[in-house]
């Protein structure tokens, strides 16, 4: 499905259509991949071909339309509620596009409320879980160009005090695991955010408690990993187009 959804990612940015050979190479597949993939695509009518080149299909451009988008967004939502009721604690989802970092919805109920933005999310995401998972996921030069337009500030007496520390920090987080951020953003909270890479998509599922409950982070943070890698696949679509 990842690879499916790079394929679909780099012939929506050609607009007169690509070859397969250079969609291999953009997408960094193996040739005889590309095409089975681009088959398939073809077939389901995500995309479709033309003297040699490759462009959306009328499956992708519906998924596009406003309809579509909102059922996506619906199917998302619908993730986070469920989430939400299982785990006991609010959910958030968000995403790193064109250069910032957009929370796209949040569920919590009032028994167990989000965290209030205090401070603008976009310019701190150096010291929350959200943000901290989002820029571990891009390459140092994009990482380096986002610190240059929201360099780092003290945020709470627990926030990385610099650039150089930060950026040595996001070099130790391990792949693929639970990124965890303590008082950083909002003192008397707990944070925990997952990553998710979907082709070319940088996204993330998060969670925050308050500090007394911080037992409870790593668990949580566990089994919102085990509850996103089960419908992953069901909410593929609605994350990376």
């Amino acid at each position: 499905m990842q690879r499916a959804m790079r394929l679909l990612e780099c012939v929506a940015g050609h607009e007169h259509g690509a070859p397969a050979k250079q969609l291999a190479r953009e997408a960094g597949l193996a040739l005889p991949t590309t095409y089975h993939l681009l088959r398939t695509l073809v077939h389901e009518g995500y995309l479709r071909r033309d003297s040699g080149l490759f462009f959306l299909g009328e499956a992708a451009e519906r998924l596009s339309s406003r309809g579509a988008q909102e059922k996506r967004r619906s199917t998302i939502v619908d993730a986070l509620d469920q989430w939400r009721d299982v785990i006991g604690v609010p959910v958030y989802y968000a995403i790193y596009r064109d250069g910032e970092i957009e929370i796209m919805c949040v569920s919590d109920t009032p028994g167990n409320p989000a965290v209030e933005e205090w401070a603008d999310f976009r310019e701190t995401g150096h010291a929350h879980a959200i943000g901290q998972c989002l820029l571990s996921q891009l390459d140092e030069d994009t990482r380096r160009a986002h610190l240059d337009r929201y360099p780092v500030q003290s945020i709470t007496p627990y926030t990385v005090r610099d650039d150089r520390a930060f950026l040595q920090r996001l070099d130790r987080t391990a792949r693929m695991q639970p990124v965890i951020e303590r008082q950083e953003y909002a003192l008397g909270t707990v944070c925990a955010a997952i990553p998710i890479t979907l082709g070319t998509t940088v996204a993330t599922m998060a969670i925050s408690l308050p500090g007394h409950q911080a037992d409870r982070l790593l668990p949580a943070a566990r089994q919102l990993q085990s509850e996103i890698g089960r419908l992953l696949g069901s909410l593929a679509l609605s994350i990376s187009i």
